[in-house]
């Protein structure tokens, strides 16, 4: 019994007549094609949007940007591995109309319209708004870090420059001798020139490597990506505040729930976050017991008064504010209370007792006590799955191609819109998602 036997590469096949065949109505390409064909190009800030009268005919961005779109979807992202897909790829070749762009023009696309992108993506949103895709009620942040370009030598590198350079102005301003101007003039040119001048080392689960932190606010109805920035934040205590507002702005509500892990712990964004009427749900990280190494009274025994700015000691008495700074207020108690105090060994060690109480205390125990593990199941299964999908089903590993932090946001950005695309496709279907962005 032979082999199941192929056709001959010299008979004569009857191809469908259209390129059109090939393509199946709910394809993933027409999807692309529908959405880009309502985008207004020149407002979202796209170059040559409309054909110029005179000299050489350029590519429309919309073929470009269609091409990027298949591209991450399939995780291609090299400008010379899509230029290949545009001469063999019959899926590229109806979206494109079988154009051939090179790898030169499709790189410099991906290179002048960083902006552009990133309003494309906040158009998306605004669709799947329209479409009643995203609520707003309960928006899920997290940050996760994806690798640069950079080698590690090379932050080492960039370090050592910037504190040379550091060393020789305080040398300068001390009247103290100095190494050549020339040597100067090269150092700074060596850090001006640097490849990645912003990317830091960053704790990953692979140990510490150069990288950008990517911050993610995630609708908990579809688990959309309504709003995202790449950072160069070595932590989230800082990215609570603004990525609540970009996910407020997104979703166009002024009262939201926003709930994250600890790590974005910040008391300060807490008071601002319900100053602008965000809810945080997030558990307050804070420190250890450290008091008599923990067999003290923790500053959790100590009643805050309000009407009299004091502190209420376990044994009911006051502690009186004694100073502040940037981040606390201190309140002490009077040592001769103390002293006579049954519960002073129980206390303290001292002569009397110190307690610090956070400048945002109020917003910190606020939102601790929202963060229930209600909140917390409903974080983990709306925010951690589209990372997992960003990182190994678009881009294939979680690694820049561009360099520095505006060619991370464009790469996010784009990697961002294919996951939106995938979702919603596979909430309304593909058919019906093409004749609601026909009929917007």
């Amino acid at each position: 019994m032979g082999f199941i036997q192929g056709e001959g590469r010299t008979q004569g096949t009857l191809f469908p007549v259209r390129l059109d065949d090939f393509i199946p109505e709910d394809h993933v390409c027409r999807v692309i094609d529908a959405f880009v064909h309502r985008l207004n190009m020149e407002q979202l800030g796209f170059i040559r949007a409309e054909a110029a009268e005179t000299g050489r005919p350029g590519y429309d961005p919309r073929d470009l940007l269609k091409l990027y779109l298949y591209g991450y979807l399939q995780q291609i992202r090299s400008s010379r591995r899509l230029e290949a897909e545009c001469q063999r790829n019959v899926e590229v070749m109806w979206l494109l109309g079988r154009l051939c762009p090179d790898h030169k023009s499709i790189a410099e696309f991906r290179r002048l319209h960083r902006t552009a992108v990133v309003e494309t993506g906040a158009e998306l949103i605004c669709f799947a708004r329209s479409a009643g895709l995203v609520r707003g009620e309960w928006i899920a942040i997290d940050g996760s870090k994806f690798r640069a370009v950079s080698s590690a030598q090379g932050v080492h590198e960039r370090r050592g420059l910037e504190r040379y350079l550091e060393n020789m102005e305080t040398a300068d301003c001390e009247d103290e001798p100095v190494i050549e101007n020339n040597v100067v003039a090269s150092a700074l040119e060596k850090l001006r020139n640097h490849p990645e001048p912003e990317v830091r080392l960053m704790h990953t689960a692979h140990g510490e490597i150069p990288a950008y932190n990517v911050q993610t606010a995630v609708d908990a109805q579809h688990a959309l990506i309504v709003a995202q920035q790449v950072s160069d934040e070595v932590n989230d205590t800082r990215s609570l505040l603004p990525m609540a507002e970009a996910a407020q702005a997104a979703v166009g509500k002024p009262i939201m729930n926003v709930v994250a892990d600890a790590g974005y712990s910040n008391g300060e964004q807490a008071s601002a976050c319900e100053a602008k009427g965000i809810i945080p749900h997030v558990p307050a990280h804070r420190g250890v017991n450290t008091q008599g190494d923990g067999t003290l009274f923790d500053r959790t025994k100590f009643s805050y008064q309000e009407q009299s700015d004091t502190m209420l000691c376990p044994a009911g008495h006051e502690l009186r504010r004694r100073h502040s700074n940037a981040r606390a207020t201190v309140y002490a108690s009077q040592a001769a209370v103390c002293g006579a105090c049954p519960l002073k060994s129980q206390c303290t060690v001292s002569s009397r007792r110190l307690v610090k109480r956070h400048l945002h205390e109020g917003a910190l125990q606020r939102m601790h006590a929202r963060a229930t593990a209600a909140a917390m199941r409903l974080r983990r299964s709306t925010v951690e799955h589209p990372f997992a999908t960003l990182k190994y089903r678009i881009f294939g590993h979680p690694r820049f191609l561009l360099r520095g932090l505006r060619g991370a946001q464009t790469e996010i950005s784009i990697a961002v819109m294919v996951y939106n695309l995938k979702r919603m496709m596979k909430v309304i279907g593909a058919k019906q998602m093409c004749a609601a962005l026909a009929s917007v």
